[in-house]
């Protein structure tokens, strides 16, 4: 009896002791709900014409990102593969006062850019899209969500390389205003083609793809 009695004792003790586990496991295990918001802004030829509609995003992005969210916005160049070309950037203060001034902040500078931008010879969209998973990766948000505003077109300049793989795992790209250009009008198949080819290469990379043309929902941004 007190051999079996002691068996009874251990059996108790372990059980205790892998609940207790279990416990701080999970505790350990809680999910991030932050957002990391990376937004790439084209600046070539007659883009830069739609650079309002950029600033209006931003705004909207502003009202709904909360303490602890990161965003920054970048500019897609001829070479954006490169911190220089990040516009504003900013991790939210838990205290909301201080996260009110950071984004009045933000605005600021996202008027003063959208005032002086000049116009870039050449668009390398995969080199801002390496940076922006690079930068999203560092801050460690629970929820990563890269906006390509653009027409999808890129033109690179010659020696410049961008045949390496996306590593987009976890990351939701999504293109805004998507704008049709004078060859698409001409045969749709153009614009069709170039969208497909995004979304080939951000599944390929593991992540997820959307279009959002219509600015008017962009509440749609964080459904995914």
């Amino acid at each position: 009896m007190q051999k079996n009695s002691g068996v009874t004792s251990f059996s108790v003790t372990a059980a205790l002791f892998f609940t207790v586990v279990l416990v701080l496991t999970g505790c350990a295990q809680k999910t991030d709900h932050t957002r990391g918001v990376y937004m790439l802004v084209d600046t070539s030829g007659t883009y830069t014409e739609e650079l309002n509609k950029a600033r209006a995003i931003t705004n909207y992005l502003l009202g709904t990102l909360t303490p602890g969210d990161t965003m920054a916005v970048a500019r897609i160049d001829t070479g954006s593969f490169s911190e220089k070309d990040i516009i504003a950037k900013v991790t939210f203060d838990q205290r909301p006062s201080v996260a009110n001034t950071q984004k009045r902040a933000f605005q600021n500078q996202m008027a003063d850019f959208v005032a002086s931008v000049d116009g870039s010879s050449h668009t390398d969209i995969s080199g801002g899209l390496l940076q922006a998973v690079e930068y999203l990766n560092e801050t460690g948000s629970g929820h990563k969500y890269i906006l390509i505003f653009s027409d999808l077109k890129e033109e690179l300049a010659r020696g410049h390389v961008r045949d390496v793989p996306f590593q987009l795992s976890g990351f939701n790209i999504i293109a805004l205003n998507v704008t049709k250009l004078r060859d698409d009008i001409r045969d749709p198949k153009n614009y069709l083609q170039r969208v497909d080819q995004w979304r080939a290469k951000t599944e390929s990379g593991g992540g997820a793809w959307r279009v959002i043309n219509d600015l008017e929902r962009l509440d749609n941004i964080f459904s995914m």
